[in-house]
């Protein structure tokens, strides 16, 4: 398996409640994480998704159950995949967000979406009771001669997670409280339309 070289920018006729396999690659094609889970709706910030407890979380070499809910954010834009936790994390992360590019959808046969992005190492992470802190600089420095990362491309990427480690540490959305409301659809069932906006907890 290699990655996709064809995916739409949006998922074109996703309902909530399909399934969404949340696939990322390494920039030389490489498989990385694997994660199943629900589509709940999108709204000004992107195409959230549920990945609940117990889901079957998986990397070449690694496979593990997840050990609490999570929620995934696909953007509209941006150079970035996030997911989100709550209090039932077992580390107390609550945001951790991968720094991307490729992103881009596929329908799978005979039914569901793959969100595919290509991760590009650098990570923006916050845990409850420390900062926002970004996490593999060094993976980054290293792949980036190792994988031959284009200087354009890393520069892109350095800047897109100066500008992520900003905003969560600000608390701006979409990395405050949004997530709180896509937590209780998930939990509850998925919404009845894809533009379901849950209200956000400041």
């Amino acid at each position: 398996m290699s990655l996709p070289d064809t995916l739409a920018a949006a998922p074109v006729g996703i309902a909530p409640g399909d399934l969404v396999v949340a696939r990322a690659w390494k920039y030389d094609g490489a498989a990385h994480w694997v994660v199943p889970g629900r589509y709940l709706g999108a709204d000004e910030h992107g195409h959230w998704v549920f990945q609940p407890r117990g889901s079957f979380v998986a990397r070449p070499g690694l496979g593990f159950m997840a050990a609490s809910d999570a929620v995934c954010l696909f953007p509209h834009a941006g150079s970035w995949v996030a997911t989100f936790y709550d209090d039932d994390h077992p580390d107390g992360c609550r945001v951790y967000v991968d720094i991307s590019t490729g992103l881009g959808w596929r329908p799978l046969r005979p039914a569901g979406w793959e969100a595919n992005s290509i991760d590009m190492d650098l990570d923006v992470v916050r845990f409850v009771g420390r900062p926002a802190f970004v996490d593999d600089e060094d993976e980054f420095a290293e792949h980036a001669v190792t994988k031959s990362y284009p200087a354009g491309l890393a520069a892109d990427m350095r800047a897109a997670c100066a500008s992520v480690h900003r905003a969560v540490s600000a608390g701006a959305a979409p990395f405050g409280g949004t997530a709180a409301g896509w937590f209780a659809a998930g939990r509850r069932g998925a919404p009845t339309t894809t533009e379901h906006h849950p209200e956000e907890t400041p």
